[in-house]
C-alpha cells in the first residue's frame, strides 16, 4: 500500500479560535486534506463564515460558540463534538487566544492592573489547560493516540515590552506542551506548539496599521513580508498526519526567520 502521510481522511480535528487569522488557516488545511473539522470561536458572525468557506472543502464540519476562559463551556462543547465527530478526536488545537491592551498599559508594566493581566491569562493560560485537559483526558481514555498543539508565540523567546502578561501566558504553554509530551508519550499522544511571529490578522491588525511599527519590524523579516493564515496550513496537516507520529515535545518556530534576524 502506498504511504500517504498527508491524506487526512478519516481523521477528526478541533480548532479553537477556528473562526479566523491562524486558527482559520489551520482549519483549511486540515480540512482540505481529507478532515472532519470542528472550529469553536465566540463571534457567531465569524464562526458562520468560517464554516462557509469550510464546507467546500466536503468534510464533515462545524462550529460551536465556545468561550474557553470558561471551564463548564468547555467540558459541555466538547462532549458536544465528541457526538458531532463520532466520538473521537484525534486531533486538537488549542488556538484561541487574546492579546494585551496597550491602551491599558500607557505606563508600561508598573501601570498593569490585575484585571488586563486576569483577562489575558484567562482566555491564553487557563483556556489552554480547559481544551488540553479535556482532549488529553479522551485521547487517553480512547486508548488510540493523538495530536496536542498550542498556538504560542515568538514572544514566548523573545522580550515584548508592555506585553508581559501575554508573554507569560504563551510562555506557560510551551512549559505545558514539553510536559504533556513527557505525560502521555506512552500513550501514543504527541504534543507540540506552534510559535508564529508577525502574521496579518486581526490581532495584530493594529500594529500593522501603525507606520512607524510597521517601517521598523518588516525589515527584519528576512523573507520580506508578514506571515498569513495560509503559512499555518502545512504544519497543522503535518502535526495531524502520521507523518508527525514521532515528533513530539517541540516548540516549532514559523516566523519567516524574523527571531534569527
Amino acid at each position: 500500500m502506498p504511504f500517504k502521510p498527508f491524506d487526512l481522511t478519516g481523521k477528526t480535528v478541533l480548532i479553537t479560535g477556528g473562526n479566523g487569522g491562524i486558527g482559520l488557516g489551520m482549519a483549511e488545511g486540515v480540512a482540505q486534506a481529507g478532515a472532519d473539522v470542528v472550529i469553536w470561536g465566540t463571534n457567531e458572525e465569524k464562526n458562520a463564515r468560517a464554516l462557509a468557506e469550510l464546507q467546500q472543502y466536503g468534510t464533515k464540519v462545524a462550529a460551536m460558540k465556545v468561550n474557553v476562559g470558561s471551564e463548564a463551556e468547555v467540558e459541555d462543547n466538547f462532549a458536544k463534538t465528541l457526538d458531532f465527530l463520532g466520538g473521537k478526536v484525534d486531533a486538537c488545537f488549542a488556538n484561541a487566544g487574546v492579546s494585551g491592551d496597550r491602551r491599558k498599559m500607557k505606563d508600561g508594566f508598573g501601570g498593569m492592573d490585575y484585571a488586563e493581566w486576569r483577562r489575558v491569562l484567562d482566555i491564553n493560560l487557563d483556556g489552554v489547560f480547559f481544551t488540553l485537559r479535556a482532549a488529553g483526558r479522551h485521547m487517553k481514555d480512547r486508548g488510540e493516540g493523538g495530536s496536542l498543539v498550542g498556538t504560542s508565540s515568538t514572544a514566548s523567546i523573545m522580550g515584548q515590552a508592555r506585553g508581559e502578561h501575554y508573554a507569560a501566558s504563551k510562555g506557560a504553554m510551551n512549559a505545558i506542551i514539553k510536559a504533556l509530551a513527557v505525560e502521555y508519550g506512552r500513550h501514543g499522544i504527541r504534543a507540540n506548539a506552534v510559535l508564529p511571529g508577525w502574521i496579518e490578522t486581526e490581532m495584530t491588525a493594529p500594529a500593522f496599521n501603525w507606520d512607524r511599527f510597521r517601517d521598523a519590524v518588516l525589515p527584519r523579516v528576512p523573507v520580506g513580508r508578514w506571515g498569513t493564515k495560509e503559512d499555518f496550513a502545512g504544519i497543522a496537516v503535518y502535526l495531524v498526519s502520521e507523518a508527525s507520529r514521532y515528533h513530539t515535545g517541540d516548540v516549532i518556530v514559523i516566523d519567516g526567520a524574523y527571531t534569527l534576524f
